[in-house]
């Protein structure tokens, strides 16, 4: 039986959030080529947002190092409001793998105290499906009845935030990177994330 890990990275909370992004819990470290969210290379979240924000895929990604311009990307988020951590604080791996259905959840995190950290939240995108079914749990949300690239308002505290369900920016779900980010687009022209 594997450890119990811990979240090895504090939530990334920008004030001026409008999109909390929810991950499941990070890959062990072996995997990853930064030490922040989605840091194994062979994922496309940060190709999907250079694609989608600045027409080229390579905008965040450090080529020649084999890894992400993390400052680049925590600037953008910070600027843009998009605000990040992941449904699950602590985890054991069933079968050594980052894989959904290879994670058990010891401790889910405080998803109300990250919303009501986040006052100009409008949406949120839950990755993946484990992370899809903690959240939907959570609020009773009906998560079959979002559909790919659709959304599902729900209350929260007086007000009205809407759940997007997404393609996975792994390279595992079989979808072009420039399909995947248009699915992400439409989500950023909705909740205005565009200038």
């Amino acid at each position: 039986m594997s450890d119990i890990e811990n979240h090895p990275f504090e939530p990334f909370l920008p004030s001026n959030a409008k999109l909390l992004m929810l991950g499941t819990f990070p890959p062990a470290p072996k995997r990853w080529c930064m030490a922040w969210y989605y840091p194994n290379f062979s994922n496309d979240m940060w190709r999907i947002f250079g694609l989608y924000f600045f027409g080229d895929r390579l905008y965040f990604v450090d080529e020649e190092n084999k890894t992400y311009r993390l400052e680049v990307i925590q600037k953008f988020c910070s600027e843009r409001g998009i605000a990040i951590f992941d449904t699950c604080l602590r985890i054991r791996r069933t079968q050594g793998t980052a894989s959904d259905k290879d994670l058990e959840v010891i401790e889910p995190a405080n998803l109300d105290d990250l919303l009501r950290s986040l006052p100009q939240c409008k949406a949120v995108l839950a990755a993946g499906q484990l992370a899809t079914e903690i959240f939907t749990n959570h609020y009773g949300i009906e998560a079959k009845k979002i559909k790919m690239g659709e959304h599902e308002n729900f209350p929260f505290e007086g007000r009205q935030l809407a759940l997007y369900r997404l393609p996975s920016s792994s390279r595992a779900y079989p979808m072009k990177l420039e399909d995947k980010a248009n699915y992400y687009g439409r989500m950023f022209r909705e909740i205005g994330l565009l200038p």
